[in-house]
């Protein structure tokens, strides 16, 4: 049965209603009173009990959907979205931000190829377009449940990679234990469809999408040193960039 949180309208405030329900809805999740996985109480049950109209109610959810605190899920109606892991704007890996929120990586190894013949990837590390890669795809979870989806293309010098070195460690940390140290990095965002097989392992419904990142990393002198393309669960993951004015 979904928590009712007591709130506070007040009607005569500047401040449109569906924000006030909003920020008071979001507080209790952000101090525990709700917490991931909690059963939402549903938008007819909040208007009726706080004489609100459901389109006012509907908005203040939608805010809470689009800000990552709740989901909505066909079957099983609205809950609290479990933690979300925040990516800062800087050269990092899933796995380092998943230590620095606390949280202890699992990784499955998908696929781990050292004879992986791509042309795309291999121009983009400046290699020969027949030059055998080193293909990596591995399934990063958390305790709640899978996260990403993570493909990366290596130079052949990785083919000696350790399976229980990729099931241990994050990429960049195996990398700078060899003395390769990723330090800049060119990285592209966005969203789009879950594949069906990416829906499988990430337990996804069929119309959720995922968040998209490519990487291209090099080290201090310029030499290419990965190719990444990474898809994450839209609901447990979210990307913060600093802007400047110009």
């Amino acid at each position: 049965m979904a928590t009712q949180i007591p709130v506070s309208i007040d009607r005569n405030s500047p401040v449109p209603l569906y924000h006030q329900l909003a920020e008071q809805l979001a507080a209790a999740i952000d101090t525990g009173v709700l917490k991931p996985g909690d059963a939402f109480e549903n938008e007819l049950s909040l208007a009726d009990r706080l004489d609100l109209s459901r389109p006012t109610v509907r908005r203040a959810i939608v805010e809470l959907v689009t800000r990552g605190l709740l989901v909505r899920r066909r079957g099983i109606g609205t809950t609290v979205a479990n933690e979300v892991i925040h990516r800062r704007n800087e050269l990092t890996s899933l796995y380092d931000d998943l230590k620095r929120n606390g949280r202890e990586p699992l990784t499955e190894v998908l696929e781990f190829n050292t004879d992986f013949v791509d042309q795309r990837a291999s121009g983009i590390l400046g290699l020969d377009p027949e030059t055998p890669l080193v293909y990596l795809e591995r399934l990063r979870s958390v305790e709640e449940g899978p996260m990403s989806i993570l493909r990366n293309w290596l130079p052949p010098v990785w083919a000696d990679l350790d399976l229980d070195e990729l099931t241990n460690q994050g990429l960049y940390n195996v990398m700078r234990t060899r003395g390769v140290v990723p330090a800049v990095a060119h990285q592209t965002i966005g969203a789009r469809p879950a594949e069906p097989e990416e829906r499988r392992l990430l337990d996804l419904d069929k119309n959720d999408p995922v968040l998209t990142m490519s990487r291209r990393a090099y080290d201090a002198s310029g030499a290419p040193v990965e190719f990444g393309d990474h898809c994450y669960r839209y609901d447990r993951y979210l990307f913060d960039i600093t802007v400047y004015a110009s």
